[in-house]
């Protein structure tokens, strides 16, 4: 399962509609393997989609995101100008690690207590 951010860019001075993921969920195709979409309204960047589906491999798996947010585009009236920036997996830092990397003060033995 794949887990690709979709980031939308709206028009200015829009606001989003209600019922952006539902509406995506529901468009999805059964050969897209959609299970789940989620909207991200304040990205750091503008709104986000988050698009969790199944696929051979990350480049489809973008691939079928990019094709089910033009669909979403094109067919939801409120996101009338709107369009896609990417379609691209969400990075994850390994558990423990920083946002991008290893923790600030690694370890490189066991813990001491102070006594």
């Amino acid at each position: 399962m794949y887990l690709i951010h979709a980031q939308l860019v709206l028009p200015k001075d829009s606001l989003i509609p209600d019922g952006v993921a539902p509406e995506a969920l529901r468009l999805a195709l059964p050969e897209e393997r959609v299970e789940h979409v989620s909207l991200h309204p304040k990205g750091p960047r503008g709104p986000v989609l988050g698009v969790y589906l199944l696929a051979e491999s990350l480049a489809q798996a973008e691939e079928r995101t990019a094709s089910l947010c033009e669909r979403l585009l094109a067919r939801h009236p409120g996101l009338a100008g709107w369009s896609m920036r990417r379609a691209e997996a969400a990075f994850l830092a390994p558990l423990g690690h920083g946002l991008l990397g290893p923790p600030v003060r690694p370890t490189s033995g066991p813990v001491q207590r102070a006594e």
